[in-house]
């Protein structure tokens, strides 16, 4: 049996992998949990982990895509399988489960992102790419009023203070039971080249990290390369690229924006790279901008959470809006000053130091062996 300092754990999750935020930061907990001595168990669809001994996958039947096919299916399978052979304390990533769950960390809050101006979170833009994100925003909502409640968790975990924020508006209820514990980043892994960037005036490379274009902005991105001379922009991820191309076509900065597709590899981007530039319209936390950070790059996102615990406006970078013409200047800007970018991303690098990884595997740790104890507590004897 597990002493009570490392105990069992059972973490469910859509995807563990090296693309997108939340499986990135579901890598670095279970690695660490695993260099902890806890014994892991992962129940998901996919698992990109290293073999080890104390680390079981248990895979999710049925299809991911279209999530609003598969979102349900997994609700059903992972319950199901929970009850079967989960073991230890239970972590759920979000509304994906309808067992009783110890923790529950959100990464992202369906019933704010609601509260925004309304526009779609389809990978595309036809008919059935709007339905299905429709339908899984739909589900998304009933299954967070289901779970966030004491009944059904007892432990939520906001991946900022905004997220916080937003539970404590939504979910009055588990407002004593809400707590935070930011993300990290790989400040080792992610760090600048060995060799100083290259400053070069008048010339600039712009880089842009994620899916979900619509929600991120990518449109304002491009729209501000117009007039912009020897300002360059990158695309790393994805999402609807021929309607983007289309509007890159038409302004004229189609030679000026390369679309990288997703890759496993974003740091080589980060290091080539001369400026992050993110106008998304929500976030919880935004991984990408604290790598991008430890990468050494000044900082162009908007204010959004997580974002707002890092960029220090004037000082790291700038908060910017989702509107074209501000970020052109932004970009301007930087373009003709490359001591000043050279600074911002140097500032970058040392305020991304306090966020470390080590930090947030015990701050879980902590909070398995809360529920662990509990466990012992009101088990009969």
């Amino acid at each position: 049996m597990a002493e009570a300092a490392t105990p069992d754990v059972t973490i469910v999750a859509n995807d563990i992998g090296p693309e997108g935020g939340m499986e990135r930061q579901l890598r670095e907990l279970i690695g660490g949990l695993l260099e902890g001595g806890h014994r892991v168990t992962v129940i998901a669809w996919t698992c990109s982990l290293p073999t080890h001994r104390n680390l079981r996958w248990i895979r999710v039947p049925g299809p991911s895509r279209p999530f609003a096919l598969g979102y349900p299916l997994f609700l059903f399978f992972a319950t199901l399988l929970i009850r079967l052979r989960g073991r230890g304390v239970v972590h759920s990533t979000g509304a994906i489960v309808l067992n009783h769950t110890d923790v529950c960390t959100v990464h992202f809050c369906h019933r704010a992102f609601a509260d925004l101006p309304a526009f779609s979170r389809a990978s595309r833009s036809g008919l059935a790419y709007r339905l299905n994100a429709a339908l899984t925003r739909l589900m998304s909502r009933l299954a967070e009023r289901w779970c966030y409640r004491a009944g059904r968790t007892t432990r939520l975990v906001g991946v900022s203070q905004g997220v916080a924020r937003e539970l404590f508006r939504h979910f009055p209820r588990m407002r004593k039971r809400t707590v935070v514990i930011p993300n990290g980043v790989d400040t080792d892994a992610f760090r600048p080249p060995d060799e100083q960037r290259q400053t070069v005036v008048g010339r600039l490379e712009a880089l842009f990290v994620g899916g979900e274009w619509e929600r991120k902005g990518l449109r304002f991105a491009i729209e501000a390369l117009e007039g912009l001379d020897d300002v360059e922009l990158t695309v790393v991820g994805e999402g609807d690229r021929d309607a983007h191309q289309r509007l890159a076509e038409r302004l004229g900065v189609a030679d000026r924006v390369t679309f990288a597709g997703p890759t496993d590899d974003v740091l080589a981007w980060y290091r080539r790279a001369d400026a992050f530039l993110l106008p998304t319209a929500y976030e919880t936390f935004s991984l990408v901008t604290y790598e991008a950070a430890a990468c050494g790059l000044p900082l162009l996102v908007t204010r959004v959470n997580g974002v707002e615990d890092l960029l220090q406006d004037g000082r790291n970078g700038w908060f910017v809006e989702r509107d074209a013409a501000p970020i052109r200047e932004r970009l301007r800007t930087l373009r003709d000053d490359p001591a000043l970018r050279l600074r911002m991303g140097q500032a970058a690098r040392e305020d991304s130091l306090d966020h470390d990884w080590a930090q947030v595997v015990a701050a879980y740790r902590a909070i398995y062996a809360e529920a662990a104890s509990r466990s012992a507590t009101n088990s009969p004897t």
